[in-house]
């Protein structure tokens, strides 16, 4: 028998502190959908519903540039024609992408999307490829085939590219930045489970934002953030079972196959919304030892710190967290990694 799950929300926003929270009101709030997720953007200093109008328009416009199934986006066209002329922000996105497939080795590839797709996981009928099939797939999961030159991009013949890895915490920056330019000092953009806080709470104090339990209801932890964000990638959100065996939508770029790390969560949390995005992804891929090492040798140069939940349930936070993140299932082991 086969079971089908769907969950579109990474995090539960808590407003207030422990351990008495006081509820923040928002002085103006949107909520739509975009990008294939509900989006709820916040404003509670500064900024008023027309400025949450437009913020929801720019947003509709850089899911028009980036879908991969609107036939006129030019993700679309680069991928129905292995190549395209790009606007600066698509070129920008793309090079940002290409940029944290490198650093991730190949964890992280934008030409995985074939893949996905032959899973059912952008379509939502769920299968398992035939071995055949994902021999074919394979030899196209190549990120360095990804050419561009200006504005210009280009692909090996039968490749596609998906950038939604990257394109919520893109567009999370690029909110946050146009809203402070417009005085808001504090609003809490909840992008689909992409949480991109912009300043603190109005009374200077940090938002905290409640990390889920990838294996029942409620969070595993707290962490406080302000001005940042805070992105998680888990078996949980979208998967199937056949045969009673999870297949999950983070794919090992390697074999084709759902990512078997040891590793049942990756929170992200970090200066920049598409850095925390890429990352959540290709760390999971990683595993627990794997993502701890790139911590050390990149975590202060990309200003990012994790969270880290493994299956059998302990958490590792790295110490950039420590006195930030809150254990709220106490019968968990908790080890900080240290640099």
């Amino acid at each position: 028998m086969r079971r089908f799950f769907a969950l579109c929300l990474a995090f539960v926003l808590l407003a207030g502190c422990a351990p008495a929270p006081t509820q923040v009101q928002p002085t103006a709030e949107d909520i739509f959908f975009a990008m294939d997720t509900v989006m709820t953007l916040r404003l509670y200093e500064g900024g008023d519903e027309a400025l949450l109008d437009r913020a929801e328009g720019r947003v509709k416009e850089l899911e028009a540039l980036w879908s991969v199934t609107d036939e006129n986006s030019e993700i679309y066209a680069l991928n129905r024609d292995g190549a395209a002329e790009l606007s600066p922000e698509t070129a920008e996105l793309l090079d940002m992408a290409l940029g944290m497939c490198r650093r991730a080795n190949g964890a992280l590839d934008i030409t995985i999307y074939p893949i996905l797709r032959s899973w059912g996981f952008t379509t939502g009928e769920y299968a398992i490829p035939a071995e055949a099939e994902l021999a074919a797939l394979l030899p196209l999961v190549d990120y360095t085939q990804v050419r561009r030159d200006g504005t210009y991009a280009s692909l090996a013949d039968g490749m596609e590219i998906d950038l939604g890895s990257v394109a919520k915490g893109y567009t999370g920056d690029e909110l946050s930045y146009w809203m402070k330019e417009n005085g808001v000092t504090s609003a809490l953009l909840d992008l689909g489970g992409n949480i991109q806080a912009v300043g603190a709470k109005p009374d200077g104090s940090p938002w905290r934002v409640g990390v889920r339990d990838p294996e029942g209801d409620g969070n595993i932890g707290v962490v406080e953030v302000a001005d940042q964000a805070v992105v998680t990638s888990g078996g949980y959100e979208r998967y199937f079972e056949e045969d009673g065996v999870r297949y999950w939508h983070i794919l090992n770029p390697q074999t084709g196959f759902p990512a078997r790390s040891g590793l049942i969560s990756v929170t992200v949390v970090g200066d920049t919304g598409a850095v925390c995005d890429a990352l959540s992804t290709a760390l999971f891929v990683m595993g627990r030892e794997g993502a701890v090492n790139f911590w050390l040798r990149h975590g202060a140069e990309l200003g990012f710190e994790l969270v880290l939940v493994e299956e059998d349930g302990s958490v590792t936070i790295t110490e950039g967290l420590e006195g930030r993140f809150t254990l709220s299932q106490k019968d968990r082991a908790l080890t900080v990694a240290r640099n």
